[in-house]
Parts: C-alpha cells; sequence; structure tokens
C-alpha cells in the first residue's frame, strides 16, 4: 500500500500532465497572431507617351514660329515664313498646349505631394481619378494647386507672348521691307500659295525627338523643364484647369496609354478652339486678297504669330503686355499699304 508521500507525488505528478495537456488544448484553439500588410505603394507618375508627343508637337511649332526672323531678303524667304507660321492644325495645338500644361504642373512638388495623398488607398485612388475625368474641376480642390497653376499659367503666357512678340516684329518688316523693289512684286502662284497654308494648317505635326525625350524625363524629375511661376488663385481658365487635371490624372496612375479613353476629352476647350480657328480664318482671308510679297509678310505676322500668340496667352489667363504707342513706317505710298481688313 502507497503511503502519503507517494500519493502526493503521484498527484502533483497527475495535475502536471493535466495542466500542461488543458495548454495544448488552449493553444490549439488560439488564433494565430495578425499578419500586417504594409499599405501598398502609390503608382509611379506616369503620362501616355502619344501626350508626350502631343505636348512635343506643340513646343515644336512655338519654338520654330517664334524664330521666323523678320529679315526678308526675298520672295522665298516671306514664302518659307508663311509656310512656318501656318504649320499647326488647331485642335493638335490645343490637346498640345493642355499636355505641355500637364507635364509643367508636374513640376510643382507640392501640387505633386498633394496629390499623392490620395493615391497610396487603391479605392480612394479610383474614386479620386474618377471624378477628375467626371469634373476636371475637381482638381481645384487639392492641396498644392495653386502653385501648380501659377506655374501652367507662367509656362503658356510666355509661350503666348514669344509668338506675340515675334509676330509684331514681323508685322513692323511688312513696311519696313517696301523698301526693297521685291517686295513689291506680286506673288507667283498665289493660290497654290493659299492651298497650301490650308494644307498645312490640316496636317498634324511630329514633335522634336530631343524635346520629346526633355518632356518624358520631366514627368517623374521635378525642376527639369526648368520652368517657374508663382502662385496663382482661382478662378482658372479651362486650359489652366485641364493641365491640372492631367496632371494629377497622371500622379494617380490614370494618364497611362490604357486610360487614353478617358484622359482625351479633356484636352479640349470650345473657347481655345475657336481662337485659334479664327486666326486660320484670318489667315485664309487675308492671303486670299494679298498680292505683294509685303502683304504677305503682314498676313503671317499679325495673323498666324500675333493671333495665335493672343490665343496661347488667352487660354492660360494671361494678360497681353501693354504695348507703346508706335508709329509704324511706311516707305510705299499709301495705295500700297496692307489691306485694309487686316489691323
Amino acid at each position: 500500500m502507497p503511503s502519503f508521500v507517494q500519493l502526493g507525488v503521484q498527484a502533483r505528478r497527475a495535475l502536471a500532465a493535466a495542466a500542461i495537456a488543458a495548454a495544448a488544448v488552449l493553444a490549439s484553439c488560439a488564433e494565430p497572431p495578425p499578419v500586417i500588410t504594409p499599405p501598398p505603394a502609390p503608382p509611379p507618375v506616369a503620362l501616355s507617351p502619344k501626350l508626350i508627343e502631343q505636348a512635343s508637337a506643340y513646343r515644336r511649332y512655338v519654338q520654330t514660329a517664334s524664330a521666323i526672323s523678320p529679315a526678308f531678303v526675298d520672295g522665298d524667304a516671306v514664302a518659307h515664313g508663311v509656310r512656318t507660321g501656318a504649320a499647326y492644325e488647331p485642335q493638335q495645338l490645343l490637346r498640345g498646349a493642355i499636355s505641355y500644361g500637364a507635364v509643367v504642373a508636374l513640376q510643382d512638388p507640392g501640387f505633386v505631394a498633394g496629390v499623392q495623398t490620395y493615391a497610396a488607398d487603391p479605392t480612394q485612388r479610383r474614386t479620386i481619378a474618377y471624378e477628375i475625368m467626371k469634373d476636371p474641376a475637381y482638381v481645384i480642390g487639392i492641396q498644392g494647386s495653386s502653385g501648380a497653376a501659377g506655374m501652367v499659367m507662367g509656362a503658356l503666357g510666355e509661350d503666348g507672348r514669344k509668338l506675340l512678340a515675334q509676330g509684331k516684329a514681323v508685322r513692323q518688316a511688312a513696311y519696313d521691307v517696301q523698301r526693297a523693289a521685291w517686295s513689291k512684286k506680286d506673288v507667283a502662284g498665289r493660290d497654290a500659295r493659299l492651298s497650301l497654308a490650308k494644307q498645312l494648317s490640316a496636317t498634324p505635326v511630329m514633335g522634336d525627338t530631343t524635346e520629346t525625350a526633355r518632356l518624358q524625363q520631366a514627368v517623374t524629375q521635378r525642376g527639369a523643364l526648368g520652368v517657374s511661376g508663382q502662385t496663382a488663385a482661382p478662378p482658372y481658365t479651362p486650359v489652366v484647369v485641364r493641365s491640372m487635371a492631367v496632371a494629377a490624372l497622371a500622379v494617380l496612375g490614370f494618364a497611362d496609354d490604357a486610360s487614353l479613353e478617358q484622359v482625351m476629352p479633356i484636352l479640349a476647350d470650345p473657347n481655345a478652339a475657336t481662337c485659334l480657328n479664327m486666326s486660320k480664318l484670318n489667315l485664309y482671308q487675308c492671303l486670299a486678297v494679298s498680292k505683294p510679297h509685303y502683304e504677305d509678310v503682314f498676313c503671317l505676322g499679325v495673323h498666324s504669330l500675333m493671333d495665335t500668340g493672343r490665343c496661347v496667352m488667352k487660354s492660360a489667363g494671361v494678360a497681353e503686355p501693354v504695348e507703346a504707342p508706335t508709329k509704324l513706317t511706311e516707305a510705299a505710298p499709301a495705295k500700297a499699304t496692307p489691306v485694309s481688313t487686316r489691323r
């Protein structure tokens, strides 16, 4: 018969075994520790190469047209200038201006950071992108939009000023060049010259490869364009708003090739399109009635360059610089001045 000591040891062993068994049962029932999933990284900032190409084509026209020299030496030089000035399709130029404005808006770090606050959560990202696509003005409520708007206004406004200033220089040349006998001779093939201007105005152009690469780099590299601007308070023009809208979609991951069907309608503005179309119509009317070379110079300066520059500035919400009163010098008699339908 076991002693009381042996019974106590056996009891303690039994209790320990029972405790271990109970702990094993409880452990088998316990939930595993939660797995902490880090928040998804925001998508990379991306703009469709097709939009970059539109921006590059716009920049190509601004650069080539604003470089037209007013120092015309013969009719061939005038004809080349007329071709260069007419070489843009209004709708493409407008799409390019908005696309370029988007790249400019992406240069503002405060605006990009403001959009990125909505980019980490996939559901919120899609919701914000949908709201922008539905109404581009939604972008105005994003933190940093005033800085981006100022940059866009500054960049597009500067492009418009370049075209306007060069147009004024060419317009003055229409008077100055009348001292040369060749400028008073009638343009040969006037109908063909007008037809070519219309053809160039309906033909989309390609951007410069170097400029395309520079714009592509600027999409993800802040400061690559070297643009600047002061903070601007709303209201903004539709072109400025739509530029920022496309930029915001690029940050949210909805401005790539897969989203082009939704993005392309944003690259339009009826008022800006009407202004550019009227510039073209004025050019056609001017070329239709002009005869000597110096009148073609006038058409080029006023309607290809000045009118287009004014349209770009107006679309950016930038006022035209105040021009000091000047007297245009005329070397020819009154009957040889440019036609009265032009200003």
